[in-house]
């Protein structure tokens, strides 16, 4: 009589970290918020614009907006720099404005840890906040071109809305998303 032991089943990797990738358009608090988010749950943070290559920085800088063609190696580093983090089982922050659909699809695609925050802020807002901004690339006159390109997530997406005021302070908007469990889903 021969003895059977029950099998033990195939080992699986471990699921990988979470992602919070903080998105809006240029002057919606995203890095603000993504630093201090980051911070409060003490995970690696990675702002976008470090990504950008140098001619994407001066192309900006003379105030042209980027094309599909300019974002695409930019994106690519940030998806790198994603699956780097969850290679090394690090949780994480990224701020980006991540504009257009299509450039949200490319950053969560095969990537299920990734879950997305957008911050939804009126133009008028977002305009003073840029014409008050100093020593940034970003100039005020490309406000135009990121509304024309922002396609707001689709509630298929999966998005958590956060609706910025003029009264809305950072610290309490990451304060709540640490507090909200965005990665319990």
């Amino acid at each position: 009589m021969t003895t059977q032991t029950p099998s033990t089943p195939p080992a699986t990797p471990a699921d990988p970290p979470c992602i919070l990738l903080v998105t809006g358009v240029s002057g919606s608090g995203k890095s603000t918020v993504g630093a201090l988010l980051a911070r409060r749950l003490g995970w690696a943070y990675a702002e976008a614009d470090d990504f950008h290559p140098e001619e994407n920085l001066a192309k900006m800088v003379a105030g042209q907006p980027l094309d599909d063609a300019d974002r695409r190696p930019w994106l690519a580093g940030i998806g790198a720099w994603i699956d780097a983090a969850s290679a090394d089982g690090r949780p994480a922050v990224v701020s980006c404005s991540a504009l257009k659909r299509a450039y949200r699809d490319q950053l969560r695609a095969g990537r299920p840890n990734v879950r997305l925050i957008y911050l939804d802020v009126d133009r008028r807002i977002i305009g003073a906040r840029l014409a008050a901004r100093r020593d940034h690339f970003f100039p005020a006159k490309l406000l135009d071109s990121q509304f024309a390109d922002l396609e707001p997530p689709a509630d298929d997406e999966r998005p958590h809305r956060v609706r910025i005021t003029v009264d809305s302070q950072a610290e309490q908007i990451a304060e709540d998303l640490a507090a909200s469990m965005l990665c319990d889903d």
